[in-house]
């Protein structure tokens, strides 16, 4: 599947364009509001090709789709008007009203403003680490490349109101130009330069009409400009309702300024600067006083918050503290959670006896050493559910030890091993022992913990005899050469056999599905290949999963990006859910309708948790097959 039909299914599943009232993406996941969270169908995400999780958290539906997000979120907004949900009876609101949780309203609105800043911050966070380690090394000290290069790490730091000006409007829905004129006015130089020299004058504050305007450096700050932007969503509409049309463009703009900037730099701003003081005081105070117990809660539920996508919640504390002491101590424990994934994963790649998920977990704790998680969390360690524990406990301890040490980051950039530059302690060397702890330790414990395969795995061969037999299904023993624990899959449809390598589609031809063979059929017809369940069904009716009552899950696509005919030619007989019986007639196609349209009815059958056998092999890779014989051979 490609990105652009990735991006139709995502847009289909979610419940439409019209159900989508606000989206936004961070570094692996696609952020949906959706005003009737009922119509999203979180198993059908969950089972894209492309998609590694799909959930309902912080208000939020989340699609996480790894490295190629942004790639997939520009089609999803190619596909849409921008524009969500339309106007006047076009819009769909049909459905309950959401009951909003406030803090969740919070959370997905600091979310929505700092994920758009994310590549800025990043970046300018790298180029920090890597002056910082120049000078650390006393390479080109003093020279003008070092002082440059030190400009272009601080440059989203000294001028952060700017970006999140752009950011809250997009995101508040008002006039962004305006919502940088408001982040000017908090950095103009009148209100800069005379807070720099308060000492010097003695001069805290500017009359404005008997109101004092309090000099403060708003450079860095967070909460000032998010507030400001927030309020002018609100004056501005009204003062555009008031003002006659024929005038709106010279007129209204210069009311809203008139408004709002005296009022941010007489009350927002100081407002924004003492909650920031405020929170940024509290993390001390609590990190001065139990700083060890602080440090390994957050380095233990990190992983928690990444899973949940509230990780970027705490990113405005963070901002505040390296703006007002030049350093956070927040961070180190986010590294501590990110290594001890990575260690976690490689556990995983130590124990499992499945190539495939061999692969998998050693390229995604490479992922995770750099910053990265996502892909280990939801594809390898919360899979086996016992690795990610493990490593929110090795979290955890590092966490603390952080703490101990007095370990501090002193810009924002990925908590991983590229940015390591940027972290101090009471001495550089605690926080590379505190780096290997994170990674040995997630390793070590995922090892003492196992996983679940291990146990799946030690069955004996009477026993996976005896589960087989019990199923009177197409997974059944072998009866000519083979071992008596190999198991067969029989075919669904009557056809011609392809290897798998010859479907149009990458995700099935390179085997990113799962291993099985391709059949292009004869006949319209599927049937269950075993007793089981139904795990899903498309809307499509185009796939179908399947599950085994001995756990074999198999998926059945029918044809090539027949997902666009949008159910028609496709007749299902089952439900989501429903309990099947070998034989069983599944769907109803019609392949000459299906050609006629220009779609390859070509059918992928694949074994989707190959990861828990020993291999998957296929009868034969060519020639005709009917119904019901052997088709695929699963060796535990």
């Amino acid at each position: 599947m490609n990105n652009r039909d990735l991006a139709k299914n995502i847009l289909e599943y979610v419940g439409g364009e019209q159900n989508i009232s606000g989206l936004t993406h961070c570094a692996t996941r696609l952020r949906f509001v959706l005003k009737n969270d009922s119509r999203a169908d979180l198993k059908a995400l969950d089972q894209l090709e492309g998609v590694l999780k799909a959930q309902n958290s912080g208000g939020q539906v989340q699609v996480v789709i790894g490295a190629k997000v942004d790639v997939v979120y520009d089609e999803v907004k190619s596909l849409t008007s921008g524009e969500f949900g339309g106007q006047g009876e076009s819009a769909d609101n049909s459905g309950p009203k959401k009951k909003r949780n406030p803090v969740n309203i919070v959370l997905e609105t600091i979310a929505g403003i700092f994920t758009p800043v994310l590549p800025a911050l990043i970046g300018c966070g790298m180029i920090k680490c890597v002056a910082t380690v120049m000078a650390a090394l006393g390479w080109m000290e003093g020279s003008g490349f070092l002082t440059i290069i030190n400009m272009i790490g601080d440059c989203i730091f000294y001028f952060m109101p700017f970006f999140l000006a752009v950011s809250a409007a997009n995101r508040f829905k008002t006039n962004p130009y305006l919502a940088v004129a408001l982040a000017a006015g908090l950095m103009h130089p009148v209100i800069l330069e005379a807070a720099s020299k308060i000492k010097e004058t003695g001069v805290d504050s500017i009359d404005f009409l008997g109101m004092p305007i309090l000099l403060m450096k708003y450079s860095s700050s967070v909460i000032p400009i998010i507030l400001a932007v927030w309020i002018m969503s609100y004056v501005y509409p009204v003062v555009n309702r008031v003002i006659p049309r024929f005038l709106q463009v010279l007129i209204t703009p210069m009311i809203v300024l008139f408004i709002m900037v005296p009022l941010e730099l007489i009350l927002l701003g100081p407002i924004g600067s003492y909650i920031g003081d405020w929170l940024t005081g509290g993390i001390n105070y609590l990190y001065g006083t139990v700083g060890v117990l602080a440090g390994a809660i957050l380095g233990f539920f990190k992983p928690i918050m990444v899973m949940f996508g509230m990780h970027y919640a705490i990113m405005p504390i963070q901002i505040q503290q390296i703006a007002s002491v030049g350093s956070t101590m927040l961070l180190p424990a986010s590294l501590a959670a990110n290594l001890a994934q990575a260690g976690a994963a490689f556990g995983v790649f130590f124990l499992t006896k499945s190539k495939t998920m061999k692969s998998a977990a050693g390229s995604s704790g490479v992922t995770a050493l750099f910053g990265i998680t996502e892909p280990a969390i939801y594809g390898i360690t919360l899979k086996y559910k016992r690795p990610f524990f493990a490593g929110c406990v090795a979290a955890g301890l590092v966490g603390g030890y952080f703490s101990l040490v007095d370990a501090k980051a002193t810009a924002i950039s990925l908590p991983g091993l590229l940015s390591l530059g940027t972290y101090t302690a009471d001495r550089y060397v605690y926080i590379v022992i505190g780096c290997v702890a994170a990674i040995v330790l997630g390793f070590v414990f995922t090892l003492i913990a196992g996983i679940k395969e291990d146990t799946d795995g030690s069955k004996s061969k009477a026993q996976a005899t005896d589960a087989v037999a019990s199923n009177q299904s197409a997974v059944t023993m072998e009866t000519n050469a083979a071992s008596s624990s190999d198991m067969l899959i029989v075919s669904p449809m009557t056809g011609e056999i392809k290897p798998i390598t010859e479907v149009e589609d990458q995700a099935f031809a390179q085997e990113l599905m799962g291993k099985g063979i391709a059949i292009v059929p004869t006949e319209g017809k599927v049937y269950a290949p075993f007793d089981g369940v139904v795990e899903a069904l498309y809307r499509t009716k185009h796939a179908i999963g399947l599950k085994a009552a001995n756990g074999v899950e198999i998926l059945i696509h029918i044809g090539v990006d027949t997902v666009s005919l949008k159910g028609k030619y496709f007749t299902a007989h089952i439900e989501q859910g429903q309990t099947i019986k070998a034989g069983d007639l599944l769907v109803e196609f019609d392949p000459e309708g299906i050609t006629a349209a220009g779609y390859n009815t070509i059918t992928s059958i694949v074994v989707t948790n190959m990861q828990q056998y020993g291999d998957v092999l296929t009868t034969a890779t060519s020639g005709p097959i009917r119904e019901s014989e052997p088709l695929i051979k699963l060796i535990p």
